[in-house]
C-alpha cells in the first residue's frame, strides 16, 4: 500500500506566494477595503487578515505537532490598522511558515480539518490560501484580471487535488479557480462543493479519496461530491453509502477513515466508483468492505486493486482489523474481485459467501 505524495511544496513556495500576493494588493490599498470580497461574506479587509491568520495557524500546527485540533491562538489586527499594515501582517506570517516548514522532518504530521498533513502539505495550503484569497480581495475591489503566474497554481493542483482532472494544462490558474468553486471550465460542471486531499490511498492504477461528511451530504443529495465522474456516475450504491456517512455525522458516530472512499482512475483522474467500510471495526476487529463501480469501468481489475490498497490502510490503523466482505450469488463478480484482492472464503449463510482478509505476516 502506497500513499500519494504529489509534488512537494516548500516554505520558499509559501513565501513566494505571499510576495506575489502582497505586490498585487499593495496597488489597491487606497480603495475601500470594507467592501465584501468576491464570493465571500467577509470584507476585503477581514479576508486579508484571515490570510495572515491561516499562515500563522499552519506554522503553529507544525511547530507543536498538533494531533486533534487547532492550536488555541488568535491573530487579529489592532484597531486602526490600515490595509498597508495588514499586508505587513501577511508578509510576517508567510515568513513564519517558510521558516517552520524546513524545520519539520518528513515524518512530521499535524492536524488539519481535512486530515493529518506533513510540512509540504501545510506549505501547499499556505500557497493556495494566499493566492485564492488575494483573488477574492482583488475581485471585491474591482480587479478581475489578476493572475499569479502558472507555476504555483500547477504545484498546488498536483499536491492537493489529485482527484481532479487538471483541465487546461496551459492555464493551471483557471483550473484552480474552477477546482475551488470560483470559476468555470468548458465541459465541466461548476464545483459547488470541494476539498483537497493530502495523502489519498494509492494503488497501482487508482487512488482512493475519503468521502467526508460534507462531500457525502452533497453526493447523497444528488451532487458530484466535487469529483468528475466517468459515465453516468456516481452509482446508486455510492449515493447510499454517502447517505450513511452524512447520517453518522448527524448522530455523532462518524469515524474518520472508516466510511466510503471515491475510487479515482489515475490515468485520467475520473471517479469510477466508491469503496469503503460500513463502520469502524467491531469488537472482533471485523470491518465490512463494500464497493460500487460505474459500468464503463467494470471488468478492468480496479476494484480488486482498491480493495487490496484500502485493506492495507486498515491494517496500518491502531488495533486489530479483519476486512470482510460478501458475494451474494454464484455469478456475483464480487467473488472474483475479492479473491484477486487476496480474500479467502470464511463461511456462508442466507445465500451470501463471506470473505475475509488476514493481515500480512
Amino acid at each position: 500500500m502506497l500513499i500519494y505524495k504529489g509534488s512537494p511544496a516548500t516554505g520558499a513556495d509559501a513565501e513566494r506566494a505571499v510576495s506575489i500576493a502582497t505586490d498585487a494588493l499593495r496597488a489597491v490599498v487606497h480603495r475601500d477595503w470594507s467592501t465584501p470580497a468576491a464570493g465571500l461574506d467577509w470584507s476585503c479587509y477581514d479576508t486579508a487578515v484571515h490570510v495572515a491568520e491561516d499562515l500563522v495557524s499552519y506554522s503553529a500546527q507544525l511547530a507543536v505537532r498538533a494531533t486533534d485540533t487547532w492550536v488555541p491562538l488568535e491573530v487579529r489586527a489592532d484597531e486602526g490598522t490600515t490595509p498597508v499594515g495588514v499586508l505587513d501582517m501577511i508578509t510576517a506570517s508567510g515568513r513564519f511558515l517558510s521558516a517552520v516548514v524546513p524545520l519539520a522532518g518528513p515524518e512530521v504530521r499535524a492536524w488539519h480539518p481535512a486530515g493529518m498533513a506533513g510540512a509540504d502539505g501545510f506549505a501547499a495550503m499556505g500557497v493556495i490560501e494566499t493566492l485564492l484569497h488575494t483573488h477574492d480581495v482583488l475581485g471585491g475591489l474591482g480587479v478581475h484580471d489578476w493572475r499569479p503566474g502558472p507555476e504555483l497554481p500547477a504545484l498546488v493542483l498536483d499536491r492537493l487535488f489529485p482527484h481532479l482532472p487538471h483541465g487546461d494544462a496551459e492555464d493551471p490558474w483557471r483550473t484552480l479557480l474552477w477546482a475551488t468553486g470560483r470559476g468555470e471550465l468548458p465541459g465541466r460542471a461548476r464545483q459547488t462543493v470541494w476539498r483537497w486531499y493530502f495523502h489519498p490511498v494509492l494503488a497501482e492504477r487508482v487512488l482512493l479519496c475519503e468521502i467526508t461528511p460534507n462531500v457525502a451530504a452533497d453526493l447523497h443529495a444528488g451532487g458530484t461530491g466535487g469529483f468528475v465522474w466517468a459515465g453516468d456516475g456516481p452509482g446508486e450504491g455510492t449515493r447510499y453509502a454517502a447517505g450513511r456517512t452524512a447520517k453518522a455525522r448527524e448522530e455523532g458516530t462518524y469515524r474518520p477513515g472508516w466510511g466510503p472512499y471515491a475510487i479515482i482512475r489515475a490515468s485520467d483522474r475520473l471517479a469510477i466508483g466508491a469503496m469503503g467500510f460500513h463502520a469502524a471495526p467491531d469488537a472482533e476487529g471485523r470491518a465490512e468492505l463494500r464497493y460500487d463501480i460505474v459500468p464503463p469501468a467494470r471488468g478492468n481489475g480496479y476494484a480488486a486493486e482498491a480493495a487490496k490498497a484500502l485493506s492495507g490502510w486498515a491494517f496500518a490503523q491502531p488495533g486489530r482489523t479483519l476486512p470482510a466482505s460478501g458475494a451474494d450469488h454464484p455469478d456475483d463478480p464480487a467473488h472474483g474481485v475479492l479473491r484477486r484482492a487476496g480474500f479467502t472464503e470464511a463461511g456462508s449463510g442466507e445465500g451470501t459467501v463471506l470473505y475475509t482478509l488476514s493481515p500480512p505476516a
